[in-house]
């Protein structure tokens, strides 16, 4: 009994009051669970930030994201999809469509640093971005610039009706998920310190591609500067990796443990 048989035989003992196999009951009970959507940043053509010690963001987001990943799911409290789970280059509209589309909770998109050539290369510590039309300060909007390089975002689709009931649909959902979205990067903000270096204003905004889904609440972490010799050394680390991992576990559950509550 297979595909659509399978799940009609499945639909056909609930409708009729039996029990369900117990595999069956596990599987939908997990459906029920909030979709937790991670982006680990870059890959395929595009490595993202370099290192001096050669090191390619693209090789430092995905097994954090695998990392944290796992972390989550054997928290058993939420369901994670990742926009890559291998080294492709994804569309940073495809990423923000994937969350839309899996209706996700929360898309938590995960980077690492650098600073231009020609710059300070002392810069460290891990920050949190939400986004906003204006950029926190020149090195938020230098970042948000080379981080939305890799192509532009889709269009947004909403309900067949007036552009004026749009214009109101559309504010209030954003409203929403900026409230949303910035809880998101406090939370982060709060269980990454202590833990993993901060820069001095570790919260931080700027106009992200990847965080202009309208109805999904979006955090961008940037773990740390490649473009710091030391810092470029701990992030390869997974012993680093997994400790920053975990920190982005309990904001997650922080987060989510509210949405229930709620």
């Amino acid at each position: 009994m297979m595909g659509i048989h399978r799940r009609a035989f499945l639909a056909g003992l609930a409708g009729l009051g039996l029990p369900l196999p117990l595999h069956a009951q596990v599987a939908r009970e997990r459906l029920r669970l909030p979709l937790i959507v991670l982006d680990p940043g870059h890959g395929g053509a595009d490595p993202g930030a370099i290192g001096p010690g050669g090191t390619q963001e693209k090789r430092i987001t995905l097994p954090l994201a695998l990392e944290l990943k796992r972390v989550l799911e054997a928290g058993g409290r939420c369901r994670v999809a990742l926009t890559r789970s291998r080294d492709v280059f994804v569309p940073l509209s495809r990423r923000v469509a994937l969350a839309r589309e899996r209706e996700a909770v929360l898309l938590l998109s995960i980077h690492a640093d650098a600073m231009p050539p020609g710059q300070s290369q002392l810069l460290r510590g891990a920050s949190v971005y939400t986004l906003s039309e204006t950029a926190t300060d020149p090195l938020a909007a230098a970042l948000a610039r080379r981080e939305n390089l890799a192509d532009r975002a889709g269009g947004l689709r909403l309900p067949s009706v007036s552009p004026e009931v749009q214009r109101i649909l559309l504010s209030l959902m954003r409203q929403e998920t900026r409230a949303g979205s910035e809880r998101l990067a406090r939370l982060t903000v709060n269980a990454l310190d202590g833990d993993v270096p901060l820069l001095s204003q570790p919260l931080r905004r700027a106009q992200f591609v990847v965080l202009k889904a309208p109805d999904v609440p979006s955090a961008l972490v940037e773990c740390g500067f490649l473009s710091n010799p030391a810092e470029e050394a701990l992030l390869k680390r997974p012993q680093h990796r997994a400790k920053i991992a975990a920190a982005l576990a309990e904001a997650v559950h922080g987060f989510i443990g509210r949405r229930v509550a709620a």
